[in-house]
Parts: C-alpha cells; sequence; structure tokens
C-alpha cells in the first residue's frame, strides 16, 4: 500500500493522537455505510492504543445499517467530556444541521479537531479544523483511515479491518462503482488476508437489505412516479413528508430505487428529492458511466460529493422551483460533456 502523499497532515493527526486521551469522533446527520463503518474503525483502533472513544451522530442509526456490528455504540446524546474531534466522512456544515441546531458546534470549535473525508466537491467547508483531509482519489473514508493507519502503523485488527471493508463495500456499492479504483482491490485483498470474512459481510448486509413486502410494493409506485426529462436523459422522482415519514426509517429510497433507475435506456442521470413539510429538501444525484455531472451539480445548489454521486440539502426552498432549476442546470452540463 502506497504512502500518504500527506504526510505533514499524518504527522500532526499521529502528534494529536498521541497528546490526547478521550476522543470524540462525529458522523453527519445523514449516516450511511462509509460514515458508520469509518467512525467504528476508528474507536477500535484508538481502543488499541489506550484511548477513550465517543462515538456521536445526531439521528439514530437507521435499521438498514444494523448489519454493521456496533452500530448501537453511536449515541445521539452530545459527550461533556472530550479533548480531541474527528469529522468521518463529513467536511461541510451542510451536513450537520441538527448539530448546529443545538449549538454544540460551539463546544467543538473550541477543541483541536480533525476531518477526514473523500468527498470532492463541497460547499460550507468545515473551517476551524485543525487538519482538514479531503481525499477525493479514494473509494471511501474507510480507505482513507486504512491508509493513515498503515502510514501510521496504527493496529488494524479483524475487527478495525470488518469495519474498513464495510465502509468500502458500501460507498462502492459492493465494488460495482466508478470510485472502485485497483488500490482499492489491492485492498480488499489485504483485509481478506488479514481474515475479514468479506463473504459473511455480504450476506448480513443482504440480511438486513430484504425488502419487507411494503417496501417492495412500495418501489413499483415508485416506478411509476418517476419523471423523465430531455428525451430520458434526466430522470427524477420527489418524495413528500407522508414518504419520508412512512419509509425513510425502514429502507432507504436512494438504494431501493436509483440504480434501477440508471438501468433505464437513455437515463444519464438520476436525482431523488425528498421534499420535507417544513419547505427542506434534500437531493441525491446518480449518473450514468461517462456523464460525470453529479459533483458540478450539486455544487450549484450548495452542495457536493463525487463525479457520479453526490447531494443536496437545503433549507426554506420551493420544491417545485428547485426541480425546474435542477432539471435545467444538469440539462447544461450534460449539453457541456
Amino acid at each position: 500500500m502506497n504512502q500518504l502523499n500527506y504526510i505533514s497532515d499524518s504527522k500532526i493527526i499521529d502528534d494529536l493522537v498521541n497528546k490526547y486521551t478521550n476522543i470524540l469522533i462525529i458522523q453527519a446527520d445523514n449516516p450511511d455505510a462509509d460514515s458508520l463503518a469509518s467512525s467504528l474503525a476508528l474507536e477500535e483502533i484508538f481502543t488499541k492504543l489506550n484511548k477513550s472513544v465517543y462515538q456521536y451522530c445526531a439521528v439514530v442509526m437507521p435499521e438498514y445499517l444494523h448489519y454493521i456490528d456496533g452500530w448501537d455504540r453511536v449515541s445521539t446524546d452530545f459527550p461533556s467530556n472530550f479533548e480531541l474531534v474527528i469529522f468521518v466522512d463529513v467536511s461541510t456544515y451542510t451536513l450537520l444541521e441538527k448539530m448546529i441546531s443545538y449549538q454544540y458546534i460551539q463546544r467543538v470549535k473550541v477543541k483541536p479537531t480533525i476531518v477526514l473525508d473523500h468527498h470532492k466537491e463541497v460547499k460550507n467547508k468545515i473551517d476551524f479544523a485543525k487538519v482538514i483531509i479531503n481525499q477525493d482519489q479514494l473509494s471511501s473514508t474507510g480507505e482513507l483511515i486504512y491508509r493513515i493507519a498503515a502510514d501510521l502503523n496504527w493496529p488494524i485488527n479483524i475487527q478495525s479491518g470488518t469495519a474498513i471493508m464495510a465502509s468500502i463495500l458500501g460507498d462502492t456499492q459492493g465494488l460495482s462503482n466508478q470510485l472502485t479504483k485497483p488500490e482499492t482491490y489491492r485492498l480488499i485483498a489485504d483485509l481478506i488476508d488479514l481474515g475479514v470474512d468479506r463473504l459473511q459481510l455480504d450476506e448480513k448486509r443482504k440480511q438486513y437489505s430484504l425488502m419487507p413486502i411494503e417496501i417492495f410494493r412500495y418501489k413499483s409506485e415508485l416506478i411509476n412516479r418517476t419523471e423523465f426529462f430531455y428525451d430520458n436523459s434526466i430522470a427524477l422522482i420527489c418524495l413528500n413528508q407522508n414518504d419520508i415519514s412512512k419509509y425513510s426509517s425502514k429502507y432507504n429510497q436512494g438504494p431501493l430505487i436509483q440504480s434501477d433507475i440508471l438501468q433505464v435506456k437513455n437515463v444519464k442521470v438520476s436525482i431523488i428529492i425528498k421534499a420535507y413539510k417544513d419547505r427542506h429538501l434534500t437531493a441525491s444525484i446518480r449518473c450514468n458511466y461517462n456523464y460525470a455531472i453529479a459533483a458540478n451539480l450539486a455544487v450549484e445548489f450548495g452542495g457536493g460529493g463525487h463525479a457520479y454521486a453526490s447531494g443536496i440539502n437545503l433549507k426554506n426552498i420551493n420544491v417545485n422551483e428547485f426541480k425546474k432549476n435542477i432539471i435545467e442546470k444538469a440539462y447544461q452540463l450534460l449539453n457541456k460533456l
């Protein structure tokens, strides 16, 4: 495994971890397999380094992430005692709105802080951290943590290795999307050599991904509600508050339908909007191969992400106006290709 090309940052991280005992690890308001597993990997690594670790997320871990062992150690209660803060899989204030609304961010700003992320483009970056690593060439934050650990000789055992593998498989959709690089496959092989059981991990993920009958029928409803624009090059679904309240905790609507939409002939970009009743909305953007506009499209609306996968989080927005604007901007970016 190649060493980091940001050795100075790596050294600062090592100095901070060595200096402090009580470490707080924070995920974004929209946890996924990468953020959860990255947090758990750091917890295991730091515990072996005789550190006390507390994991925080402003929202309860959704059920579809419960296949990752240790999910229940992430708390929604903000701690009172911590010396060092590490944000994982998030480098923007936009994805920390709940934490900001609770005014916890003020307590974090006065502490030494590290940001570990892998998203290519983001706005409203966390600007107070002592170290910010946003390594967009990597598949996941879990892969970033593995590289840092290898560079600093931090201990990687089966537990932390399993968490790192879960993070990689989560963000690469089982090593099937454009985030997967040759180095990613080599890392997976290293983890298998370490003793990580990928088949068992995949089986657990599949068991938690099984659809209840109501979700299966709901998927057919979403298919019928999908709208197509500009010769079917852009596909969009808009979810309302009822969709969100009834189904979001049971099954993530993005993975439920988005990959299927990208299998439709001529579709280049898929957009799923969640419109909440308080004029708050989020948008998930995914692109097919050779139509890498996701990051640029998200940045236009204050979001960020990767070339093929990105997200947007907005407040006080008219969903119909946003829908019109994002379709037009997506069309413009596709034309520029």
